[in-house]
């Protein structure tokens, strides 16, 4: 089985958020697909199989499957459309999620998602206690986004990894007005065994609706900051859909010598 080591939202090596991507002719067993996960102990590691005319897709950290993961899925559609497919300019991704449609333009993966209905919830003194700030607004969607007046706040942050987990699954953002993209933000997942997600790609499907409200803009360009940094363009569209792109660069391509 080939086994692709991709960095997505980036073009440069060794930044962005690395996935692995595993291309097979069927599928192996879960327990074999999360010990491979494990084994590469990446924030993600992408499964594909071709059934007919259609790509299945899905997703494990190093601690369970997920329903949805950006980056996993830009890296995946890289590998498609380059290696498998590379007369195609677009790719469908059966998923948990639903039929995911990514479009290659010029240098950038376009993915177009699904959005979720946002609700602003208390900010508690957990929450601040986790981040070593207090929120000034915290919103609950598919996850927990914490919203702060400072960029330097969320840039220099060191969350307590235990109390987090305590709070919740995917706490995945603390989300900050940026000095020259539209937000900046930060990705803690560690219940899913992923203390920092480098660049989530999912977790802008709320991000970018957030801003975009309170902007008042239909496109955003947003920040990771974790320590490897990456960039994502957004873009709102009709019927509750978001259009996330990014650049991808190619880091490695090996062959798993044992039988999955």
């Amino acid at each position: 089985m080939r086994q692709y080591i991709v960095d997505a939202f980036t073009n440069i090596p060794f930044t962005g958020n690395p996935a692995a991507v595993c291309v097979m002719e069927s599928w192996p067993s879960e327990e074999s697909m999360m010990k491979l996960a494990m084994e590469n102990n990446l924030s993600e590691t992408a499964f594909i199989v071709k059934e007919e005319k259609r790509y299945h897709l899905r997703w494990f950290t190093p601690g369970t499957e997920v329903e949805l993961c950006g980056h996993a899925t830009l890296a995946s559609s890289f590998v498609i459309l380059n290696y498998y497919e590379s007369d195609s300019k677009e790719v469908k991704f059966d998923t948990l999620s639903g039929e995911l449609t990514i479009h290659r333009n010029g240098n950038l993966y376009e993915m177009n998602f699904p959005t979720y209905e946002l609700k602003e919830i208390p900010v508690t003194d957990a929450m601040e206690r986790a981040f070593g700030a207090r929120p000034v607004k915290a919103v609950l969607g598919l996850d927990l986004i914490c919203i702060f007046d400072s960029e330097d706040t969320v840039r220099t942050m060191n969350p307590n990894q235990t109390l987090l987990a305590g709070i919740g699954g995917r706490i995945q953002n603390a989300t900050s007005m940026g000095k020259e993209t539209d937000c900046v933000s930060r990705s803690f997942c560690p219940k899913l065994s992923i203390p920092e997600d480098p660049v989530c790609g999912s977790a802008h499907c709320q991000i970018a609706d957030y801003w975009s409200k309170e902007l008042n803009k239909k496109e955003i360009y947003a920040y990771q900051a974790s320590k490897r940094g990456g960039y994502l363009h957004c873009r709102m569209e009709e019927n509750h859909r978001i259009v996330i792109s990014g650049e991808v660069t190619l880091v490695a391509i090996s062959e798993i010598a044992v039988a999955l």
